[in-house]
Formats: C-alpha cells, structure tokens, sequence
C-alpha cells in the first residue's frame, strides 16, 4: 500500500493519509453575511490579505449601523479567531456566524471574525502568522482612516478585546503575546479564551483516565504542525502553561473550561501561571467553570441554557470593567 491511500490519522469529520493530503469528510458550509438584521446584528466580510486571498467577517448591531448619531458612540471591538483544531472550520461557518451574532447581540460591541488557512495544507505556524496580518489590517482602522467604514466609524480603540475557543483561544494567546512584544503599538485591553487548546504533561493517573480523548486532541496538534522538531507536550506553541507568558499584551484575562473537558486542566493552569506571574504580567484573571459540559459546547449547542449564561458573562467582560471585580 502507497502513501496515497495509506491513512495516518483517521478521525470522524476528517481523514490524513501519509503522504499529507487530508480528505474532509464534511464539507465547508459557507454562510453568506447579510445587511438584512439577524437577532438585530449586521455583516459584511472584508478582505484583510488581497496576496493570500483572506478574508474576515465584520459584525455590527443594526442600530448603529443604520443611525448616523450612533457613530459619536464607539462600541469594544472583539477581534474573533475560530476553533476547529487548525484544521476544520471557518470564520463562515455557520456555527461561527450565529455565536458571533449571539455575542454582538448581548455585548453590543463590534465584532471582527478572522479566517486563516488551515493545516495540513498550511501547517503550523502559518495560522498564527495569517492571525497576526489580520489583526494588523484591524488597527489600521485606529486613526478612523481604515479600509472599512464599520471599523473606522465605530470601534473604540480604547477596548479592543482578543478572544477565541479551542485552537482560536490558543491562536488568540499568541496572538496577545506578540502584542505585548510590540510594546504598545497594539493596545489590547483584554482577552478571553474559552477551552483553550493548550497541552503539558499530565500526572499519569489523569492520563490514563482520558488516554482516548488525549490521544484524539494531540493526534490533531501532530497533522496541524507536521513539521515540529519536539513532542506534543514539549511544543511551546501548545505547551503555553510551561512557557514564559509574563509579557502577555492585555491586561484582563477571562478563562472558561467546561468541567468534563480534557482541556479544562490547562485552562486552570494558565490562570494559576499568571496569577503567579511576578515582575511581569501585572493584570487580571478570572476563570468561570461550566460544570457538567464538554469542549465547546457553547459552539455545538448554541441554544441551551448553559450557553446563554456563558455568552452573557463573555458580553459583561466585554462591555463593563466593574463586572470582572
């Protein structure tokens, strides 16, 4: 048997054979943006990277795109960065449309939602570097003189927030890194990551207990970054608890896990790490735990109860300071 039709990983929405190419077993759905009000929000995709054909989603209530007077009335700006394990999914995936709009709807803020290629085809690190062209042509728009009127006329530069779930929160952390790098040219005011898609190296009795689904997490780290020269654990692109993250660029922090997610361990653990942070990250951090709920299940099930809590909480980081206290 060739590497062509030899399979290396076989998961069940995707297929990676040895010789790289994947087969995605459920298409990409594409849900077109719309000037017309869903649960009183407005879109419009842009395109942030004309040589590699990359586009993100702009996400604006209606009123005030719609009210001139608005305008004086600048709103947060989120700026979004989808899950899918580097390798499904899109920023127009129908999944990521409506929690995008759940999320503008409650926090009337503005919304941009990044998409960036995807591994195996562009392994890692060419999402985060994608991310990072995104969020750049994001503060191009800081002095009002942007390409994209929404952005110019009514982000609040003051209250720009960073936020993603699973491999987006971990793309979303990189991300706050590399601003806190830069010194102030990019000022983020906070971030939020929701089951982050961090790895370390678990005590062995936790490991055995969820051997199946780490193997199924780290096994998509490996076809997302095929060319890494270390381990799963070892990778500090993924193994974010055991690196320096004392520069981290924000200064509020919003950590959620889901009490029966494998991941929920890391998330403590980021919020334990910088907490203790001495002599550098000198901000905020909180951690709400949704008991009884697994990996993204504000993604799978947008509707429940537990979603809605969840979405309200994100919406008070976002719009009011003293609801982080």
């Amino acid at each position: 048997m060739d590497s062509d039709s030899e399979i290396a990983y076989d998961y069940p929405r995707y297929r990676v054979y040895k010789n790289g190419r994947i087969e995605r077993l459920v298409a990409d759905t594409f849900v077109p943006p719309s000037l017309n009000p869903q649960n009183g929000v407005v879109s419009k995709d842009a395109v942030y990277s004309p040589e590699k054909n990359l586009s993100l989603r702009i996400y604006l209530p209606h009123s005030k795109a719609v009210e001139e007077k608005n305008k004086k009335k600048k709103l947060p700006l989120l700026v979004y960065f989808h899950g899918g394990g580097f390798i499904m999914e899109t920023a127009f995936s129908p999944i990521y449309h409506t929690f995008l709009i759940s999320v503008v709807s409650a926090a009337d803020c503005i919304a941009v939602s990044v998409d960036y290629r995807r591994a195996p085809e562009h392994p890692i690190p060419l999402p985060y570097e994608d991310s990072w062209d995104a969020l750049r042509w994001v503060f191009t728009h800081v002095h009002g003189s942007g390409p994209e009127r929404w952005v110019n006329d009514h982000a609040d530069f003051s209250r720009v927030f960073l936020a993603g779930d699973s491999a987006g929160a971990n793309i979303a952390h990189h991300m706050a890194m590399r601003a806190g790098e830069e010194k102030g040219r990019f000022r983020i005011s906070g971030m939020a990551l929701f089951h982050p898609f961090f790895f370390s190296k678990a005590p062995v009795e936790e490991e055995r207990g969820a051997a199946a689904a780490m193997r199924y997490m780290k096994g998509m780290w490996e076809i997302a970054s095929p060319n890494r020269e270390m381990g799963v654990e070892e990778d500090p692109w993924v193994n974010v608890v055991g690196s320096d993250i004392s520069g981290l660029g924000c200064g509020r922090v919003l950590v959620m896990v889901a009490g029966n997610d494998v991941l929920a361990r890391e998330g403590w653990g980021y919020a334990a790490k910088l907490e203790k942070s001495s002599g550098g990250w000198e901000g905020r951090v909180r951690v709400i735990e949704t008991k009884d709920e697994d990996h993204i299940f504000h993604i799978k099930n947008p509707d429940s109860v537990n979603t809605r809590l969840l979405v309200q909480s994100f919406a008070e980081f976002l719009s009011d300071d003293t609801s982080f206290l």
